[in-house]
């Protein structure tokens, strides 16, 4: 099982999005064991011009990591009370990330980042070489089938209807 490198994540986000769909998060827990979770839903965020994006009004504190290098983890809270996790691609100072959907056994990015104890500690830490979580690929490889983005209904037609959610086609 091969740990995915900063290489991997130096890409554009509609390319990294589908290919983190089978993908392995692991999470060492404090007292040393491991979660894993096999990644099964993803959704692509690109630009100050995607009105999905929290990007979309500009460099702000809240939304500085996501013009940082690839492979940092943007951790946000959702509705006050769920914590969404995502990670940074593309290139530095051109906001981009891919907001982990589900994984198998948990359908829902509140569900997935519960299952992993993911909180506002791991915010601004990277998948790369990190030994509390990485991302890594054991060369199972899905099919995947697209679909609009969830919960975004505040965006433009343009960016609210496009298919940037990759997920694992098991039909």
């Amino acid at each position: 099982m091969k740990t995915l490198s900063e290489e991997f994540f130096h890409r554009d986000c509609l390319e990294v999005a589908p290919e983190l769909v089978g993908k392995l998060i692991v999470r060492t827990m404090e007292d040393g064991s491991e979660v894993v979770l096999r990644i099964d839903e993803t959704e692509a965020y690109r630009g100050e011009e995607d009105t999905a994006c929290h990007a979309s009004k500009g460099r702000t504190p809240r939304t500085e990591l996501l013009y940082r290098e690839p492979g940092v983890i943007y951790v946000y809270l959702c509705y006050g009370m769920h914590w969404l996790m995502n990670v940074i691609t593309g290139e530095r100072d051109i906001p981009q990330g891919v907001l982990f959907r589900s994984c198998e056994l948990y359908n829902g990015p509140a569900k997935l980042t519960k299952a992993l104890s993911i909180d506002k500690s791991f915010n601004g830490e990277s998948f790369v070489d990190n030994p509390r979580i990485r991302i890594c690929d054991d060369g199972a490889r899905p099919k995947i089938k697209t679909a609009p983005r969830v919960g975004i209904s505040y965006a433009t037609p343009e960016y609210r209807d496009i298919e940037w959610r990759f997920i694992a086609d098991k039909g």
